[in-house]
Formats: structure tokens, C-alpha cells, sequence
């Protein structure tokens, strides 16, 4: 019940997240700020009541060590969230962050001095091959956009290529912070609910440095559309609707993966995680018809086939189809 329920809360939560991030970002490109605040609020305010115990229960693992992964977190989600702002469409916001497996990889051979098996190198081919392919398609559709005159043509790509740059430092940021973790943990053993409330709870004093810009999306939010709510015949302004959902939904998918993690072997978890990045980027293809070409399709799929060869899936397949005959003899 536990993992089958995991998986549930991972695909309807973080599915629905994407929905509602795509509904905030179409009105108000620039909200990115405010969407990872209430984000980061709601789930630090979860963890000091359930996690903590209102701030009784200490650390297992040093709050210097806290701070550290912490800076990294924050510097993460602020970049990835503000890179909206540069013309970056969703669907390739989400293949870019498709590549943080193979980002892991590569600092893990750099810092960690790590060795894989030449499959892992392929993968890294693949996936690499695969983001290429969609940046390279969706920066012409940049330059097709902005035919106006040629200034404004290259300032949109210029302000496009800044986007990319974002995505790769929070890709690369991510990566290291994963290894960063692996250490801790190895060290001082797995407290993931706890890093969890940490990570979301330090950083929060951070936003200070762009409450003009949260200020201003209130604003903005407050002024949206307002809708009534039924039962309680309340009207509430669409925007803070919307916003309130992303919140829960990103809540249910970070809960859900948790779940995941301690129940699951970590393949098992990158392989729904995988599978749930592939869904919300077809649902968010189909259902805001975002400009997807056939070389953006083929770039996804060398994403994902690259990213499935990573996790040795097909391997686990054939093994699990030769079922318990095939491991008696290999016994033999």
C-alpha cells in the first residue's frame, strides 16, 4: 500500500504542480519569486509543527552543515523559478531539468573521482544530445517570434541565451548540492523528512532580497480576476487560487517522494520521477498547446531513452521477465 500510494501522491501532485505553475506563469511571467516563497513557506510552517515539535526537537545532522546545503537549495529554486522570466518555455524548462542525473554523473567523476560502466557514459551521450536538440529548436523559435526588426530580434535572444545560462548554473548547483547530501548522509545516515524542513526553513530570511518583486506579483495577484467560492460565498482573486493549489500540489509531490525514498529502491524512485517529468511534459504540450516541433519530440525521447539506460531500467526488465528460472540456474 505504502509505495503504490507514494507513486500516486508523486504523479497527482506533481502533475497538478505543473499545471498551475504553467496558469500563474501565462498571466505573470515574472511571479516565479512569489510562487517559490509560498512554496518554501508552506512546507518549513508543515515541518516546525510535524518534523520539529515547534522547534523542541535538535538536529541530527549540524545546522552548519544545514546552512551550507541550504545556500545551494535556495540558490537552486530562486534560479530555476526566475529563468521564466527569460523567454524560456515550460516544456524546456522541463527537458533542461531532465539532465540532473547526468549532471550528478559528471561532478561525481570530477569531485568524487567516481567510475561507471560505459553504458552510463552513453547515457550521458544521449541526454546531453537530447537538451542540445531542444534548445537548438526552441532558439530558433526565439528568432522567429521577434522578426519585428532586427535589435529587438537579438535582444529576445540575448535575453533567451541568459535563460539558458540560469538553467545550466542551477543544473550543475543542483548536482553538486546532491553529492553535497550524499556525504552528510553517509556520515551522519539519512534524515531526509528533517533536511527537508531545513531547506525550506533557513532560506526563508533570503527572500527579503526580493520582497519588492513579491510585493509587486501580491499586487498584481490581488488584482486578477476574482472568482466566487462556493459554500462560502467568498470572492477570491484567481491568481492566489491558482497559487494556493501549486502549493499543496508541490507539497504532495515532495511528500510523495519521500515516501518513495524510504520505501523504494532508489532506481525504482528515479524511474517514477522519470516517468512523471515525461507526463507533465506531454499534458503540458497538449493541453496549453505550447510550440513543440517533431525535432523537439526527438530531442524528448533521446532525453528520456538516455535517462532510462542511466537507471539500467532495461536491464531490470529482462531480469524481472526471465523471472526466478533464470536466477535458480545462474545459482547452478
Amino acid at each position: 500500500m505504502g509505495p503504490v500510494f507514494a507513486v500516486v501522491l508523486v504523479f497527482v501532485g506533481c502533475c497538478s504542480n505543473v499545471v498551475f505553475l504553467e496558469l500563474l506563469v501565462r498571466d505573470f511571467p515574472g511571479c516565479g519569486n512569489i510562487v517559490t516563497f509560498a512554496q518554501f513557506v508552506f512546507i518549513a510552517l508543515e515541518g516546525f509543527i510535524f518534523e520539529t515539535n515547534f522547534g523542541r526537537k535538535k538536529p541530527a545532522i549540524p545546522i552548519s552543515n544545514y546552512v551550507i546545503m541550504v545556500t545551494m537549495f535556495f540558490t537552486v529554486s530562486v534560479i530555476n523559478n526566475y529563468a521564466l522570466n527569460f523567454n524560456i518555455a515550460m516544456p524546456l524548462h522541463m527537458i533542461f531539468r531532465s539532465g540532473s542525473l547526468i549532471a550528478n554523473m559528471i561532478l561525481g567523476i570530477i569531485i568524487l573521482k567516481k567510475r561507471y560502466s560505459a553504458s552510463k557514459y552513453l547515457s550521458i551521450a544521449l541526454v546531453s544530445a537530447g537538451i542540445f536538440i531542444c534548445t537548438i529548436m526552441s532558439a530558433k523559435q526565439v528568432n522567429v517570434s521577434n522578426e519585428g526588426s532586427e535589435d529587438q530580434g537579438f535582444y529576445a535572444f540575448m535575453h533567451w541565451l541568459i535563460g539558458i545560462a540560469m538553467l545550466t548554473f542551477a543544473l550543475l548547483m543542483s548536482a553538486r548540492m546532491g553529492i553535497f547530501q550524499e556525504t552528510l548522509y553517509k556520515k551522519y545516515g539519512k534524515h531526509s523528512k528533517e533536511a527537508l524542513f531545513y531547506n525550506h526553513c533557513l532560506p526563508l530570511p533570503g527572500f527579503l532580497l526580493l520582497s519588492t518583486n513579491i510585493y509587486s506579483h501580491c499586487i498584481l495577484f490581488s488584482q486578477s480576476t476574482p472568482v466566487l467560492i462556493p459554500g462560502v460565498e467568498l470572492s477570491v482573486p484567481i491568481m492566489w487560487i491558482y497559487l494556493l493549489i501549486n502549493v499543496i500540489t508541490q507539497y504532495v509531490c515532495i511528500r510523495g517522494v519521500f515516501i518513495l525514498t524510504t520505501e523504494c529502491a532508489s532506481l525504482t524512485v528515479t524511474l517514477v520521477v522519470t516517468l512523471r517529468k515525461f507526463l507533465s511534459l506531454i499534458f503540458s504540450i497538449i493541453y496549453f498547446q505550447n510550440p513543440f516541433t517533431t525535432w523537439h519530440w526527438v530531442g524528448t525521447a533521446v532525453v528520456f531513452v538516455g535517462t532510462l539506460l542511466y537507471t539500467e531500467v532495461w536491464s531490470s526488465v529482462r531480469a524481472a521477465l526471465r523471472g526466478p528460472d533464470a536466477k535458480e540456474k545462474k545459482a547452478e
